[in-house]
């Protein structure tokens, strides 16, 4: 049958691996949506720069055949929610990294409440706890379209849906600590402050 196809890489590297402003440039990107790796960013970052490329060659093309891909190029990035109705390729060439970001399963699962954290959202997303349309998505990189937005929710039969566990437990009595009579006093026991005044 002979050896599998090699993958090809779906992003590339930065071209300088020091740039001080672009490692604090991921780094907080890493931390705002919850991501485990700079390859997330970096696919990210190359698909943007399709979109882009796809744009600029599109605005200066002509005929029928480019005004077909410009019209399907728009209403793919229409459904995925990352231009309105009635945008055009300059809207296209203004969309940014966190325009794509916030379009992750992952942010939508966060958002919508299903999870506390972002990170938690990663997690259930991988454990298969989330559906969409009944279909099971264990891909935290999966861009949601606008109508699947509405779609999501907990997989049927996910343990986290039939046994939700808090992440911090409730305070208990004893954290709460002792009500009743102050602490150094007794049940029917005067303060030595009280006796006196009335002795007097």
């Amino acid at each position: 049958m002979g050896d599998p196809k090699k993958q090809r890489k779906k992003y590339l590297r930065p071209s300088h691996p020091w740039e001080k402003d672009r490692i604090e440039a991921e780094n907080k990107l890493l931390r705002k949506y919850g991501l485990r790796r700079k390859e997330e960013v970096w696919k990210t970052e190359t698909l943007l720069r399709s979109f882009r490329r796809n744009a600029r060659r599109l605005l200066t093309a002509s005929g029928p055949q480019a005004e077909l891909e410009t019209r399907q190029m728009l209403e793919r990035l229409k459904r995925l929610g990352l231009i309105s109705s009635g945008a055009t390729l300059d809207d296209v060439l203004g969309l940014t990294i966190e325009n794509i970001l916030e379009r992750r399963l992952q942010t939508i699962v966060s958002k919508k409440g299903l999870a506390k954290t972002l990170l938690q959202a990663r997690q259930l997303v991988l454990h298969g706890h989330v559906a969409i349309s009944g279909k099971r998505v264990t891909v935290p990189s999966y861009l949601v379209s606008v109508k699947e937005e509405g779609e999501i929710g907990l997989a049927l039969g996910s343990s986290f849906a039939s046994q939700p566990k808090p992440e911090v437990p409730p305070p208990s009595v004893e954290a709460e600590g002792p009500q009743g009579p102050q602490a150094g006093e007794v049940e029917g026991q005067q303060a030595p402050e009280q006796a006196e005044s009335k002795e007097e």
